[in-house]
Parts: structure tokens; C-alpha cells; sequence
């Protein structure tokens, strides 16, 4: 009769950590530690600053003006989500297609040089956008206002009477497009590029046109990623100030029209322009507006990472 005798496992071997390491390591930690810090310290301040617009009588606050708060911030947050969903309805198809063309069809020089353009135009100020749609696309819409009223009025949203001077909801939401097509476009473009290039050459050796393979191989690989850059292109439009505040001809109404001259006004826009005069509880009913952006936006990057999460297995992304 035999006996085994079981050994010990061996000890793990750890590897000697270099003064660079733990610098490095510590630097990461200390900088994602500040990350957390600065973001609860916003969501403080803004909830400790907004607590005076909750208040049961609000007859001395000059922004309510006898009003809830919540009747009050209802239209700005519907201004918001509704300008910024007519935005990425315009952009997104248009860098999904931009980002296709640079990374699977474009020649290599020319797919350099879009690329540069299309990074360039990300570091342009709102501001010089703001200008731009106010003095130059605004009129130059106008009549096509005008003919969408007359022609396509039978659909919702194009009618009523429409602006003579073209500043609508719709122009804003223009400007907003134009402004995060560059990052939509440059994130699409990286994970388009990330795709496996196994994947790309079994679609075109099956017989797969070079649309087909991008069908297949390439949009399904890219889904989580592309849903990151629609989010984040989300984010920029739903924070979006100084554009939006020169092109918009601004009220307080829920409206779904498109082409008129009274338009919602989006947070963001309001708040630049109603602080200058504000004082005592209106400063805090505007930070309060703000602290409700700040849960939209919240909830849109959350929505985002649980949908990448979901998709995760075809994310160029993670």
C-alpha cells in the first residue's frame, strides 16, 4: 500500500516594486480619489445652494414670481432634452457615416487629412458657433422655414406661424449638431478602426461588398462604442450655454413646434441669461435649475455605461 504525501502549493512570487511603480500607482489612486471629491463636492454645493428654492412661499423670490419651482424649472428641463434630442437626431446619422468613410472607404491621405479637419473643428469656441448661427444660418434658414411651413405643415412640429428672423429651436439644435458632430465622428472613427481585421477579411472572402462586411463585422463590434459617443455627444449639447443663449429666442412654454418664434428655453440658457439680474433666493432658484441639469446629465452618463456594459462583448470601446 502506497501513501502520496500532498505538497504545499509554492508561494506566490511578488514581483519587487520599484519606487516608479508605486509613484504611478499612488498618482492614479490619488487622482481618481480627487475625480470622486470634486464631483460630491459639486453635488453639495448646488444642493445646499438650492434648498431656498424649495421653499413653501416663494411670493419674494423674483425668478418664480409666486410659482413652484418645479412649474417653473418643467419647461426649461422639456427645452433642453427636446433641443439636444432634435440635435443628435441630425448629427449622429451624419458622424456615424463621416467616421465610415475615414476609416473603411476614404483614401489613406485624404482620410488623414478629414480626420485633422474633423478634430480641428472640435476646438472651435461655442461662442464663434453662437455667432454663426445667430448672424449667418438663422437667415439663411429662414426660407426654408418658410417652405417646410407651407409644404410638409400637415406634420406637428412644422407648424404654426413661423419666425421672420429664423431664431427657432430648430437652428439652435442645427448649431448644437454641428457642434458635437466632431466628437461623435472622432470616437465612431477609433472603435471603426478597432475592429478586427480577421472579422473584415472572412465578410469579404464569404463574397461581402465592402458594405455588406461593414454590416456585419464592423457595426456590430462597434455598438457599445457607438452608443458611448452618442452619450457623449449628449452631454455636450444637453450642457451647452453660450450657442445655444445667441441663436434662441427664448420663453418658458412647452412646445413641440419647430419653426415659430416662441421657442423653450433650455437651462443652460437661461441661467446665463436671467443671472446677471438675479439676487437673494433668485440665485439660488438658478442654482437650483442647475443642480436639475446636473441629474439629467448624471443619468444620461449612467444610462450610457449601462448599455456599454450590456453590450460589452461587441464594445470597441472597453
Amino acid at each position: 500500500m502506497s501513501t502520496t504525501t500532498r505538497q504545499a502549493p509554492p508561494a506566490p512570487i511578488r514581483a519587487k516594486q520599484r519606487l516608479g511603480d508605486r509613484v504611478f500607482s499612488g498618482s492614479a489612486l490619488g487622482a481618481g480619489i480627487i475625480i470622486l471629491v470634486v464631483l460630491a463636492a459639486v453635488a453639495a454645493f448646488l444642493i445646499i445652494q438650492s434648498l431656498p428654492a424649495f421653499a413653501p412661499d416663494t411670493s419674494d423670490n423674483h425668478i418664480l414670481e409666486g410659482r413652484s419651482f418645479w412649474e417653473y424649472v418643467g419647461p426649461l428641463a422639456f427645452g433642453t432634452v427636446w433641443a439636444s434630442f432634435l440635435a443628435l437626431l441630425m448629427a449622429t446619422p451624419i458622424a456615424i457615416g463621416i467616421a465610415l468613410f475615414i476609416s473603411h472607404y476614404a483614401p489613406r491621405r485624404l482620410a488623414g487629412l478629414l480626420g485633422y479637419v474633423i478634430d480641428l473643428l472640435a476646438a472651435v469656441p461655442s461662442v464663434v458657433f453662437g455667432l454663426w448661427g445667430g448672424l449667418v444660418l438663422a437667415p439663411l434658414l429662414q426660407p426654408v422655414y418658410a417652405w417646410l411651413n407651407d409644404n410638409a405643415g400637415w406634420i406637428p412640429i412644422f407648424g404654426g406661424q413661423v419666425s421672420s428672423t429664423g431664431k427657432t429651436i430648430m437652428t439652435a439644435a442645427v448649431v448644437l449638431a454641428v457642434m458635437v458632430i466632431p466628437i461623435m465622428t472622432a470616437i465612431c472613427r477609433e472603435i471603426f478602426l478597432q475592429t478586427p481585421k480577421l472579422h473584415e477579411e472572412a465578410a469579404l472572402a464569404l463574397g461581402a461588398t465592402r458594405w455588406e462586411m461593414v454590416r456585419m463585422a464592423v457595426l456590430p463590434f462597434a455598438r457599445g462604442g457607438m452608443v458611448s459617443a452618442v452619450m457623449l455627444a449628449l452631454g455636450r449639447a444637453l450642457g451647452e450655454t453660450m450657442a445655444v443663449t445667441m441663436v434662441l429666442s427664448p420663453a418658458a412654454v412647452y412646445s413641440l413646434l419647430v419653426l415659430t418664434a416662441t421657442n423653450p428655453t433650455p437651462i443652460p440658457a437661461n441661467i446665463a441669461l436671467a443671472f446677471p439680474e438675479a439676487h437673494d433666493t433668485g440665485v439660488n432658484t438658478l442654482i437650483a435649475t442647475g443642480l436639475v441639469l446636473f441629474v439629467v446629465t448624471f443619468a444620461v452618463n449612467a444610462l450610457a455605461r449601462w448599455i456599454v456594459a450590456r453590450r460589452a462583448e461587441f464594445s470597441g470601446a472597453n
